[in-house]
């Protein structure tokens, strides 16, 4: 494990490696070994690299992508800031903007931990965040200079490499991956240590209507499985937006009054 020679604001190390199982788990040992707030692991492979959904991994080329795990430390479980995973989307989705601006508008959030490109809603990035008391593990996967996709991957799958080429003739390389981690950093620390994120001591919701602004599918008719992923519980109706907690919120099918989802996944 090195260090890498990054600029990280929430002032604490950022350490990389080149193959890990999981950057979630390095992150949970960093931790527990008393590493500070906002330590970071970043690694070249996952092997076992694992989605929000049980069963489900994160894929990976080797060099190209980008995949590291932020712990945060809060007194306790009461001051981790509401709507987390979503706010996190949300300095990932800007991030990349200022990584990419020709792709400023298109980066899109799909409730509750995937980003997009808009036009083709092809995944771009995952975000998986786990709780151990009041210390926080936000983990990220992104897809940064990957060209090509397995096959039952690639109607669903890109990367910003091939958003910008589509967009502007561009690319970009591998090593360009650590100026985004740098981008990334700085988004997530203003989202959630500063006022200007309405994150230490700004007003409290700002971010919800940032957040809505760039939410995949809202005002659409949109179908919903509720709760565990094989609960068969489906829900119909218009995407309305998020609540104070980052709760999704669905007009029914036929009127009425918006339902508030806190487990579920959009389906097509």
């Amino acid at each position: 494990m090195r260090q890498l020679a990054l600029h990280n604001p929430f002032n604490a190390p950022v350490y990389h490696e080149d193959t890990v199982d999981s950057t979630m788990e390095l992150s949970r040992m960093l931790a527990g070994r008393g590493e500070p707030h906002g330590t970071v692991i970043a690694a070249d492979f996952q092997k076992a690299g694992r989605g929000r959904i049980k069963g489900r991994s994160w894929d990976m080329e080797k060099g190209n992508n980008l995949a590291f795990t932020i712990a945060l430390r809060f007194p306790g479980i009461e001051n981790i800031p509401q709507a987390l995973t979503l706010r996190a989307g949300l300095a990932l989705s800007l991030a990349i903007e200022d990584f990419a601006p020709v792709l400023a508008g298109r980066v899109l959030i799909k409730w509750p931990n995937d980003i997009l490109i808009a036009g083709s809603a092809r995944k771009l990035a995952g975000i998986l965040t786990e709780a151990d008391g009041g210390i926080v593990h936000i983990g990220m996967g992104l897809n940064v200079a990957q060209k090509q996709f397995p096959d039952f991957l690639r109607s669903k799958a890109t990367s910003i490499s091939l958003a910008i080429g589509a967009a502007s003739g561009g690319e970009i390389t591998a090593e360009e991956r650590f100026t985004l981690l740098e981008k990334i950093l700085a988004r997530l620390y203003n989202e959630i240590e500063t006022a200007g994120g309405e994150g230490a001591s700004g007003e409290a919701g700002g971010w919800k209507s940032r957040i809505e602004s760039r939410l995949y599918k809202r005002g659409e008719q949109i179908s919903f499985a509720e709760g565990a992923a094989d609960s068969g519980k489906m829900v119909s109706g218009i995407l309305t937006g998020i609540g104070p907690g980052g709760e999704l919120l669905i007009t029914p099918s036929g009127g009425g009054e918006p339902r508030s989802f806190t487990a579920g996944e959009l389906v097509f």
